[in-house]
């Protein structure tokens, strides 16, 4: 006899078997939003880190370019004071019969503004000046430090020279140029082919960096054999018009050295030889499109001093022979480096002087195996020479340290301090009483009155092309154009 389960037994025995087969899927969806949750909170973490960090960066960026622009303004502020400098130790000078010569005090500017700058600069300044700073008032940077490189523009030879277009110009850079560019030691760079697979040689390239720059159409003749005919009515080349693409010589001043790089003939291997040979280092730089045109001696490099003897006599043995042009840097630099950079000559014609044979060094670079020169025009070469130095370029780096990086912002400004006033107080020019509608000048004192200024009530709306705001009055006008006692900014990158 079969017996068989009551019904409700087999209902109850399917329900289990169905209830154990979907045991495993809460475990499973418990799994994936888990894991998707895991995901999300990744990517999201990922993002909030990325957003993070680049504000982070954003910030520190920001912070480094104003610190970097502060050490912009205090380089400013210490070159427009080397004059008082000057003035204090005149005295000195005045006993030894020696007009007193400018001092290279931006050669010093990470020592002289430490004050300023993080607790190493700091340090620096207190074992130079022997002063405590811990009494001091809002001296020292927090979080960042400002790194300062002060290269003297007028050290340098001056291709900007040529864009003044007349033939005294044009000859001094031609002969600067030329001296440059005649050791023998560099004659395999022109037997080679430039950048644009063609053969340029000394001359050639001398005359396209001059007549990029003037502003007329003739070809100016480096070569002294070309004759004069020739060289007032030979055309500029079409050079640039056959490259490509094609383009049109500028005929008119540089605005940045790196637009050299236009010109026929400058490739790297000329660039890196002639124009700036260690990158790192702009003091090293013999080119520059700033500056007055005559070459500070006190200053200027070895190389360059070779340079400026060559252009001027060119003759002489130690622009002929290599072994001489080694020897002759070889003993400037070590005399350099003897005087830490003290000035040497109180003028052009002290360092021709020398070069003759003759005044306190003369004799020494005799002994050494140097040759006097012979200079066919002194008054010529003085021409070409300076002691005093105007237009500098200022390199500021603002840094701020991270975890784990560092935020860095360069900033290249060229100053220039010709025309620029002593530093002092403005109310020395003459109060300007104070009211509604005086100008911001007039908190200061009345600035000078300008050449050519304009009488009090003159119109000006016409002049300017805008009539100036209300209740500006005409000695604002005249603070504004003021020249500045810490230069004129002619050039500002950052980079």
């Amino acid at each position: 006899m079969t017996t068989t389960a009551p019904p409700f037994r087999s209902l109850a025995s399917a329900r289990l078997r169905r209830r154990g087969d979907r045991r495993g899927i809460a475990l499973i969806m418990v799994l994936a939003a888990v894991t998707v949750l895991t995901v999300i909170l990744v990517e999201f973490q990922d993002e909030s880190s990325a957003d993070f960090s680049s504000a982070i960066t954003d910030r520190d960026a920001v912070q480094a370019e104003f610190i970097a622009r502060s050490g912009i303004n205090l380089s400013r502020l210490l070159i427009a004071a080397e004059p008082t400098i000057r003035q204090a130790i005149a005295p000195l000078f005045m006993l030894m019969g020696m007009k007193p010569p400018q001092i290279p005090v931006w050669e010093f500017s990470d020592r002289v503004l430490g004050a300023f700058n993080d607790s190493q600069g700091s340090q620096e300044f207190t074992a130079l000046a022997g002063v405590d700073l811990s009494k001091g008032r809002n001296l020292g940077l927090e979080g960042g430090r400002f790194e300062l490189v002060i290269v003297d523009e007028d050290s340098k030879i001056n291709i900007n020279v040529a864009a003044r277009g007349d033939a005294f110009s044009q000859t001094r850079v031609a002969m600067e140029l030329v001296g440059l560019l005649m050791g023998e030691q560099y004659t395999p760079l022109f037997e080679q082919r430039d950048r644009d697979g063609q053969y340029s040689d000394r001359y050639t390239i001398c005359s396209a960096i001059i007549d990029w720059a003037d502003p007329d159409e003739n070809m100016w003749p480096c070569d002294p054999r070309a004759t004069a005919v020739a060289s007032s009515t030979a055309a500029e080349d079409s050079f640039y018009s056959m490259l490509e693409p094609p383009y049109k010589r500028k005929n008119t001043a540089y605005d940045s050295l790196e637009e050299l790089h236009l010109v026929r003939g400058i490739g790297d291997d000329f660039w890196s030889t002639f124009v700036d040979p260690d990158p790192g280092n702009p003091k090293k730089r013999l080119l520059t499109v700033w500056g007055q045109g005559a070459i500070n001696v006190n200053t200027a490099n070895p190389q360059t001093l070779l340079t400026i003897v060559c252009s001027a006599a060119p003759l002489a043995a130690i622009c002929t022979d290599p072994a001489q042009m080694q020897k002759f840097l070889m003993v400037v630099g070590l005399i350099r480096g003897f005087t830490m950079g003290a000035p040497m000559f109180g003028s052009g014609k002290d360092f021709i002087t020398i070069m003759k044979g003759g005044g306190l060094l003369g004799p020494m670079l005799t002994a050494l195996g140097i040759p006097p020169v012979q200079f066919p025009s002194e008054a010529e070469a003085a021409k070409m020479m300076t002691t005093e130095s105007k237009v500098f370029s200022i390199y500021s780096d603002g840094v701020v340290k991270g975890f784990r990086r560092e935020t860095r912002v360069r900033i290249h400004s060229v100053v220039d301090f010709r025309g620029a006033p002593a530093p002092g107080n403005w109310s020395n020019y003459g109060p300007t009483p104070m009211g509604s509608g005086s100008s911001m000048a007039g908190q200061f004192g009345a600035a000078p009155p300008m050449p050519g200024a304009m009488p009090t009530g003159t119109a000006t709306s016409g002049q300017f092309g805008a009539t100036p705001p209300a209740g500006t009055s005409p000695d604002a006008i005249q603070g504004a154009l003021v020249a500045n006692p810490a230069g004129t900014i002619v050039y500002f990158r950052i980079e």
